[in-house]
């Protein structure tokens, strides 16, 4: 049997599409492995986020290169695929400055991927080939169904895609070029796969998309469903202990879905919802089309839906035109708001976007000054939302073994790590634990064993 690496870079919607195109290349005939030296094929699903990803593609592609000629000493061919975000971007491009790559396909057409590489080595002579096409058909409807075995061996917690694209069109970003128009997966195809992931084992699924909460897709009474709509219908899937979503836009928090965070006792109180920025006229130059006290009202809203939940964020520092005023919004909100845990980063020029083609950019050396200071606040609030989690008894969906042995690793509500003493207890469990400590990264905590006493706690602790 033949032997296929994928390697995934950026985004959770690359990691779930990464494992539908192994489950695709399983289907037609391929072994999963870990280690691209023993592949008959490579597969590089690339992110275009951040900043110069088409030359780190690139640099991977010289590694990679170097493993295909060694291969091929010793008569072993390999065939490589760029798949992802860059290969949309750049297409062709890529077969003319990488000669080692056989098949470019974009992030909408991988359905097609086992074809395309049987057809690149067919017996007529090597062929290379390109699909960067948005095609009319769903590629969900291609893909082959899930499997069992292979998701009992990802894991307890798994990624649903439900929504793709975006019509947001900020202007600092790529993805509406890249993954196209905001489409969305029918509710009644949703509910059969989260079943299929119960059935499997899976306890927690994490509904996806790069615009989730515009979620806006055919439900099973024909009409129109929106994302809170739709997350009480998964809850409702038996098995399926715990929800969350990401990632979310400011102006699509509607009612429904703040009132799901209420409501829904399977849906986990964390919510990432980027912001980017707290100064309304750089909200404005990125088309953002809210301004930094509409955010504050929707987090507002939240926190009455759900006062103890978990806040998380993006920003961007240095926006072309950002002056030190601008920068002081964003730090304002940042201590008006509160997070548990955000992203941030200095604003990197994508080819092909509006605000890369600004004459206003900001040095570097002020951005990197202005996001030390950001990350500086970010993490004394992060700190602090962990240090108020000990004394506390939250659930944890265990999902690993931890560092040491007889360690057991998981996730609280939250969405922290939390390592403990997991003598008697499996993978797949949700078990009360006491927080004793937090470290650099994650928590540390005890295994409540008695399980009236841990509710207790936990009761009294949601209570405080």
């Amino acid at each position: 049997m033949k032997k296929v690496f994928v390697k995934s870079y950026g985004c959770q919607m690359n990691v779930y599409d990464s494992e539908r195109m192994a489950d695709a290349l399983t289907a037609d005939g391929y072994a999963q492995t870990d280690s691209a030296d023993d592949a008959d094929l490579v597969v590089l699903n690339t992110c275009h986020i951040r900043e110069k990803a088409a030359e780190k593609v690139y640099s991977e592609l010289g590694r990679v290169r170097e493993i295909k000629e060694a291969r091929a000493v010793e008569g072993r061919e390999t065939k490589v695929v760029v798949a992802g975000c860059v290969a949309q971007a750049e297409g062709a491009e890529i077969l003319r400055r990488a000669k080692v790559v056989d098949v470019v396909v974009g992030p909408q057409s991988y359905h097609r991927l086992p074809a395309m590489v049987r057809e690149a080595g067919a017996a007529s002579g090597r062929r290379r080939l390109v699909d960067t096409d948005f095609p009319e058909d769903d590629k969900f409807d291609h893909l082959p169904k899930l499997d069992r075995a292979r998701i009992r061996a990802r894991g307890v917690a798994a990624f649903l895609t439900v929504q793709e694209g975006c019509d947001k069109f900020c202007s600092f970003c790529v993805v509406p070029y890249t993954r196209g128009a905001e489409v969305s997966r029918p509710v009644s195809r949703l509910i059969e796969e989260a079943r299929l992931l119960a059935q499997a084992g899976v306890r927690e699924i994490t509904l996806i998309g790069q615009n989730v909460n515009a979620y806006h897709g055919e439900g099973t009474d024909g009409r129109e469903w929106t994302l809170g709509r739709l997350l009480h219908a998964v809850a409702e899937v038996e098995g399926v202990e715990r929800i969350r979503y990401t990632t979310s836009h400011p102006r699509d928090m509607d009612e429904a879905l703040i009132a799901a965070h209420r409501d829904l006792p399977q849906l986990m109180p964390y919510l990432h919802l980027p912001v980017q920025s707290g100064s309304d006229r750089i909200l404005a130059a990125m088309n953002r089309k809210h301004t930094g006290d509409e955010y504050r009202r929707v987090i507002d809203q939240v926190r009455a839906a759900r006062p103890d939940i978990a806040l998380s964020s993006d920003f961007i520092v240095g926006f072309p035109g950002e002056s030190d005023a601008d920068f002081e919004e964003t730090m304002r909100l940042v201590a008006d708001i509160g997070f548990a845990s955000s992203f941030s980063f200095k604003y990197s020029a994508r080819p092909g976007t509006p605000a890369a083609e600004s004459g206003e950019q900001i040095a570097e050396a002020v951005k990197a000054e202005r996001l030390a200071r950001l990350q500086a606040l970010l993490e004394e609030q992060r700190r602090a939302f962990n240090g108020a989690t000990v004394g506390r008894v939250v659930e944890v969906l265990i999902e690993k073994p931890g560092r040491h042995p007889g360690q057991l690793g998981g996730k609280s509500p939250y969405l922290q790590a939390v390592h403990f003493d997991g003598a008697g207890l499996a993978v797949g469990d949700i078990v009360p634990v006491r927080i004793v400590a937090q470290g650099a990264n994650s928590l540390v905590g005890e295994a409540v064993r008695d399980a009236a006493a841990g509710n207790a706690d936990k009761m009294e602790s949601s209570a405080a």
